[in-house]
C-alpha cells in the first residue's frame, strides 16, 4: 500500500476514487480481526461519495480528501461509543460530537473508517486486551506477536495496509513503540500542541496526540491540518542533512538486542553519508531522566490512578483486565514526595534538555528490542510486567520531558521483524523535529 499523498495524488488524476478505496478498506478490516472495535460504514460511505463528487468537480477540501483513517477508540465520534478499551465502557453512552480533531479532519474530507483496539485504558506498551482481542502484529511469520500498545489497532491497521493513516495517542510510548515494533512510522507531538478535548485521557500532564503512518509527508500533512495550516509549503520538501546536528545517545547502545544496535549505527552511517554531523555521546539529561523514573516511578502512575480512583473502588472495578487494575491500585500508597520528585525533577531536566541538545536533535532506539511472542505474555504475568517496563523503557524519558518524537522503522531482524530509531526534540520543538525526520527519511535504505 502507497502513502496517504499517494493515494490523493491518485484520486486527483482519476486513477482512482475514495467510494473504490474505502470499500477495499471496508474489506481489509473486516479480515483483520481484533484491529477495529467498531467500523463507521453509514459514515465513511458518506463521506467517500461526498469527497467523489468534490474530486470530480475539481474542488477538494483539502490534499488529503478521500483518504480513509483509523481513531484510537479513545477519540469520540459522534454516535459512537468510546470505549478505551475496557469491557465496564460498551454500554457507554454514544458521544454527541466528534472530538475537535476528529472534526479538523473530517472539514479536510478524510474518511473515517472507525475506531481501532488499544490496551485496556490505554495503560499498557504491549497492546494485549483480553476483552476485544489482541491484534497480531501483520510482520509475525513464526507465531503470533504483539502489536506494541497501546496504540495497538492503530499501528496494525496501517502496518497491514487497511488505511494509510491512523490516529494514536501517546503517554509514555504509545504511539512510537507500535510503530516500531511494526515497521510504521509514528509522531508523538507535543502535549499541547493538538486539542485533547474529547479524547479519553490517562495523565495530563503526559498525554499527546499523533498519527501513525506510513510516511513522514503523511505526518507532516496531518500536522498541518490539526495546526491550521492551508497549502504545502517549504517544509513538505525534504531538506539536506549536510551540516545538520544530531545526538546518538551512546547509553542507550549497551542496553538493547544486536539487530536494533546494527540496524540503528546502519542508518546512522547513512545520515553521515548524506553530510548530517552526528556526535556519539551519552545525553546527560536523557540519563538523567532515566535514573529519576528508575529512583521515583512514573509520574503518570500517579495520575493515572488519580484519574480511575472512583473506578477502582466501584463494582465496574471486576471488569478490568487484572493486570491493569493491579498497576493502577499500585500507585495508591505512593508517597507524595516521589510526586514531587517527578515534578521538580521534570521542570529541571526539561530546561537541561535544551542546554545539552544545543540546537540539535536527539537520536535513540525506539524500542530496545523486536516485538516478542504473544502466547508466553498472556500466560505469564511476571513476564508480562517485565516486559512491558522494557518495552516502555527508552519511551518514557521523551514522555517525561514532554519531547516531540517520531518513530522511524530502521530495518529488520532475520526472521522479517521490524525495528525502530527514535528522533525526538525539546518540547514544543515539533516542526524543527519533522523537518529533520522527513530528511532523514529520505536518505534511508531500510
Amino acid at each position: 500500500m502507497s502513502d496517504a499523498t499517494s493515494m490523493a495524488e491518485a484520486f486527483a488524476s482519476g486513477h482512482s476514487d475514495p467510494v473504490q478505496v474505502l470499500e477495499q478498506a471496508l474489506v481489509h478490516a473486516s479480515m483483520a480481526p481484533s484491529v477495529f472495535i467498531s467500523l463507521t460504514v453509514e459514515r465513511a460511505r458518506r463521506e467517500a461519495e461526498a469527497s467523489a463528487a468534490r474530486w470530480r468537480a475539481g474542488q477538494p477540501l483539502s490534499v488529503f480528501d478521500g483518504v480513509p483513517l483509523a481513531w484510537k477508540d479513545l477519540f469520540d465520534m459522534a454516535g459512537t461509543v468510546t470505549t478505551a478499551g475496557a469491557a465496564y465502557r460498551r454500554n457507554a453512552a454514544p458521544a454527541a460530537h466528534d472530538a475537535p480533531s476528529v472534526g479538523l479532519l473530517c472539514r479536510a474530507g478524510m474518511v473515517s473508517l472507525g475506531k481501532t483496539n488499544l490496551s485496556e485504558l490505554a495503560y499498557s506498551g504491549l497492546g494485549l486486551n483480553p476483552h476485544f482481542g489482541t491484534p497480531h502484529n501483520p510482520n509475525s511469520s513464526d507465531q503470533p506477536r504483539i502489536p506494541g500498545g497501546s496504540s495497538s489497532g492503530s499501528a496494525v491497521a496501517v502496518a497491514a495496509a487497511i488505511v494509510p493513516i491512523a490516529m494514536g495517542t501517546d503517554t509514555a510510548g504509545s504511539i512510537r513503540i507500535p510503530a516500531a515494533l511494526n515497521g510504521v512510522v509514528g509522531y508523538r507531538s507535543s502535549c499541547r500542541r493538538y486539542s485533547r478535548e474529547g479524547v479519553f485521557p490517562l495523565a495530563h500532564s503526559l498525554d499527546s496526540l499523533g498519527p501513525l503512518t506510513r510516511s513522514v509527508r503523511d505526518a507532516l500533512a496531518i500536522d498541518d491540518v490539526l495546526t491550521g495550516r492551508t497549502g504545502r509549503s517549504q517544509r513538505h520538501i525534504a531538506s539536506s542533512l549536510k551540516g545538520q546536528r544530531w545526538v546518538l545517545e551512546q547509553g542507550t547502545l549497551d542496553t538493547i538486542e544486536p539487530v536494533v544496535r546494527i540496524n540503528l549505527l546502519h542508518a546512522v552511517d547513512q545520515l553521515k553519508a548524506a553530510g548530517a554531523l552526528v556526535e556519539v555521546r551519552p545525553s546527560a539529561t536523557f540519563q538523567a531522566t532515566l535514573a529519576l523514573i528508575e529512583a521515583h516511578g512514573w509520574l503518570g502512575s500517579f495520575e493515572a490512578f488519580a484519574l480511575h480512583e472512583a473506578l477502582l473502588d466501584s463494582a465496574d472495578a471486576e471488569q478490568l483486565d487484572p493486570r491493569v487494575r493491579r498497576r493502577l491500585e499500585a500507585a495508591r500508597s505512593l508517597p507524595a514526595s516521589q510526586l514531587m520528585h517527578l515534578i521538580e525533577g521534570r521542570r529541571r531536566l526539561q530546561q537541561q534538555l535544551i542546554d545539552d541538545l544545543d540546537g540539535a536533535l536527539l537520536i535513540t532506539p525506539t524500542v530496545a528490542h523486536v516485538a516478542p511472542a504473544l502466547a508466553a505474555l498472556e500466560a505469564d504475568d511476571e513476564l508480562f510486567v517485565t516486559t512491558n517496563l522494557a518495552t516502555l523503557r527508552l519511551t518514557m524519558p521523551g514522555s517525561l520531558l514532554d519531547m516531540p518524537g517520531v518513530s522511524l522503522p530502521s530495518g529488520r531482524d532475520a526472521q522479517g521483524l521490524p525495528t525502530g530509531l527514535l528522533l525526538s526534540a525539546p518540547t514544543g520543538h515539533d516542526a524543527h523535529l519533522l523537518r529533520g525526520a522527513l530528511a532523514v527519511e529520505s536518505v534511508l535504505n531500510v
